[in-house]
């Protein structure tokens, strides 16, 4: 099977920063089934493994090798340490593809927006940078080399889509429209993010059907394109990136946090998905989604 691939400005993949890996790796693996391969030579202060589905990458996690260590590596990391940006709580990141960093992150400069970590090789992985939006939202870039970005992605225990909750969603729209050249559509409850080209890309590699299946349950116009949604931050609610995956049963899944040590925050039904807002037991939150379209 060929890889999958995402061109410039599509979100390509994720990772999460935690205190302790291997209990991460417990809850990650019970919850989704996940396995693990390590991408960090041996003896680094840091490790990085990347997460598996029947041998297709998902995700990245990272945290100190051993007692003492509080640096995380990051961006499908072989070799490269991001200094010093373990927090109090875990969080997860989410890399947009570039064909080449250095010129995005000097787009992002001169749009408002600052580099946090200049971009520097991730072994022969590929390259990648730290850098926040005006609103001090934070995202990583990811110009790919030997790892394209995520391959298993949309099935259950996979990652679905990341999402901006924002301050001022038309102040980001115009960032991320002039860095990336994404575009927005308003569709009352939130926006969907769209790279105009990706569904094009997507029916002349991985998914040649994506065009007749999204029309089957009438998805939105555009939504072949889509990478994402935009939404304003709730009330209470620091803007970030937001990561959902992808489940079979929500109520299953939501057992399964909790029987893993994590918390369930929240649970909504809508007309396509039924979610559930939930924090792993190092306080990294994200949302499960099961694919429930009602009346088609």
């Amino acid at each position: 099977m060929e890889p999958k691939t995402y061109p410039d400005g599509v979100t390509s993949w994720i990772d999460t920063e935690q205190r302790d890996l291997e209990a991460a790796q417990r809850f990650y693996g019970g919850l989704f089934g996940w396995t693990f391969t390590e991408a960090t030579p041996p003896g680094a202060a840091v490790r990085y493994v990347v997460a598996q589905l029947d041998g297709r990458d998902v995700a990245g996690l990272s945290g100190p090798a051993g007692p003492g260590a509080s640096t995380v590596a990051g961006a499908q990391d072989e070799g490269a340490v991001d200094e010093g940006r373990q927090g109090s709580s875990s969080t997860w990141n989410t890399y947009v593809a570039v064909s080449d960093a250095d010129a995005a992150a000097a787009r992002v400069r001169a749009s408002g927006g600052r580099v946090l970590e200049a971009p520097s090789d991730a072994g022969e992985a590929g390259r990648s940078a730290v850098c926040a939006d005006p609103a001090g939202v934070t995202f990583r870039l990811w110009q790919a080399r030997r790892r394209p970005g995520a391959q298993a992605v949309n099935v259950p225990g996979g990652w679905n889509f990341s999402d901006l909750h924002a301050a001022d969603p038309a102040a980001s729209a115009t960032f991320y429209t002039e860095v990336f050249g994404w575009a927005f559509d308003d569709l009352g409850f939130a926006s969907m993010i769209r790279r105009p080209g990706y569904g094009d890309h997507l029916e002349a590699t991985t998914d040649p059907d994506i065009r007749s299946r999204q029309k089957e349950f009438a998805a939105p116009p555009g939504f072949e394109d889509a990478i994402g949604w935009l939404a304003p931050a709730g009330e209470g609610e620091a803007p970030h990136w937001h990561v959902s995956f992808t489940v079979a049963d929500r109520d299953a899944a939501a057992a399964a946090v909790e029987r893993l040590g994590g918390a369930v925050l929240s649970r909504e039904d809508t007309e396509w998905t039924k979610t559930a807002l939930v924090e792993d037991p190092q306080g990294a939150r994200l949302t499960i989604s099961q694919f429930d379209p009602q009346g088609v």
